[in-house]
């Protein structure tokens, strides 16, 4: 594993470059073609004006990245928050490349972002600053080019405003711009549920390849939003013990187990975790070094590295992040003999149920949630296996058999179609 000067640990881009140079060199692969995928297609600045209620004028900063669509239309989430830069964005985009590559849909990565902060604005001003995004972007969105999904800050009516800005301008209605819709205006059943059914999926598949059973097992999250809550959910209901939880605000902590829906409605009425009764409480950010068997990091980037690795005491992690763990932390997790499903495997749920969405939006026929579950299911099955099996034939983690997996598909696409010159 090269080494990544300590200053440049917490970079997303550096860490998704250090996997990316191991898996190719790995692969072999022409140093021409490492030159091509190690780069983004096109870095897009915005700079949007929006009238504020109070009468004011602010300019936010806005970004798009399209890392590669050699294989299909790029495929990415929008973020808002006020720490969004162009490094994370340009590595999110990377890793959506190599995440539809590992569970084979046919679609390149993107990513997108502004720099605010959504709790502080008007639900006016965010719909100001989604539609001027979007019309900014138009010459670049598409359902055959770029096709956008919430991230974090944006929800199913975010995606509602691009696809009526892109449809006003395109002068019909494009339900296949974007996925992550209402279920009204063309969402898919199950969407709000796949990244942390994705999460179960794999950790099931996990579990067979330990001979473990689920009822032994005592898991930790740390992140209770979308995809926390409802990997929790599902996974106590399929007989996993959950022991820890933790949010922005606070943590706990029960090693008899904690009861996920009564946890639910505490966070939604209380806004917050904290206080949930019968728990003890825990820093969130030392919630993944409690004793637990598998730790689910789904929160942010970077709560795994080289200063705090090696407190790590579950067997099994399962990335429902993206990046959570730094490129220093992989050796050290494989010296602890830590399992650990990789976040372009571990949440590629989200990303194929919103290829489901977009191919059911493209035939104009929708599919029942039991269809969409069961498809989810087999394609999460079935990468696994592709990923484990690289592991297997070249005696490498399944993070840079992943990487190799998915690299692989890109480049041989990429060599098909050839350089247009």
């Amino acid at each position: 594993m090269p080494i990544i000067a300590s200053e440049k640990e917490l970079s997303v881009y550096e860490n998704m470059a250090a996997r990316f140079d191991v898996a190719a060199a790995k692969l072999g692969l022409d140093e021409g073609f490492q030159k091509v995928l190690r780069h983004p297609s096109k870095e897009i600045t915005l700079y949007i004006p929006v009238m504020m209620d109070s009468g004011s004028i602010e300019v936010f900063v806005g970004y798009r990245v399209q890392h590669s669509i050699v294989r299909g239309p790029g495929k990415g989430g929008i973020r808002f928050a006020p720490d969004v830069t162009l490094d994370e964005i340009r590595a999110l985009a990377s890793w959506m490349t190599w995440k539809c590559a590992v569970v084979n849909i046919p679609f390149g990565g993107a990513k997108g972002g502004v720099v605010c902060d959504p709790e502080k604005l008007s639900r006016r001003e965010l719909e100001a600053i989604t539609r001027r995004y979007t019309a900014e972007l138009l010459d670049y969105l598409g359902p055959e080019r770029d096709v956008p999904a919430p991230d974090l800050g944006t929800n199913e009516q975010v995606m509602a405003w691009v696809m009526d800005t892109y449809s006003m301008h395109v002068r019909h209605t494009s339900t296949a711009v974007v996925t992550g819709k209402p279920l009204d205006l063309g969402g898919s059943r199950g969407r709000r549920e796949a990244t942390g059914r994705g999460c179960l999926i794999v950790a099931d598949q996990a579990l067979q390849r330990l001979r473990l059973n689920r009822e032994e097992q005592r898991v930790i999250i740390q992140g209770f939003g979308n995809v926390g809550s409802i990997a929790a959910k599902l996974m106590q209901e399929t007989g996993y013990r959950i022991v820890g939880v933790a949010d922005i605000h606070g943590g706990i902590y029960n090693p008899k187990g904690i009861d996920v829906p009564k946890l639910i409605n505490h966070a939604l009425e209380a806004g917050q975790i904290s206080g949930f009764p019968g728990c003890d409480p825990v820093d969130p950010m030392q919630i993944l070094f409690q004793d637990c068997d598998i730790a689910i990091p789904a929160a942010v980037e970077n709560v795994i590295t080289s200063h705090n690795a090696d407190r790590i005491k579950a067997r099994i992690i399962i990335e429902a992040a993206n990046g959570p763990t730094t490129a220093l932390a992989d050796d050290i997790l494989a010296e602890k003999k830590v399992f650990v499903v990789p976040d372009i495997l571990a949440n590629a749920g989200g990303v194929t149920v919103s290829y489901f969405e977009w191919v059911q939006d493209r035939q104009g026929y929708f599919w029942s949630e039991s269809m969409v579950n069961e498809r989810l299911e087999q394609m999460m099955v079935a990468s696994f296996n592709d990923v484990l099996g690289y592991a297997e034939r070249h005696n490498v983690s399944p993070r840079i058999a992943a990487y190799m997996l998915a690299i692989d598909r890109v480049a041989f696409a990429l060599r098909l179609r050839g350089l247009y010159a």
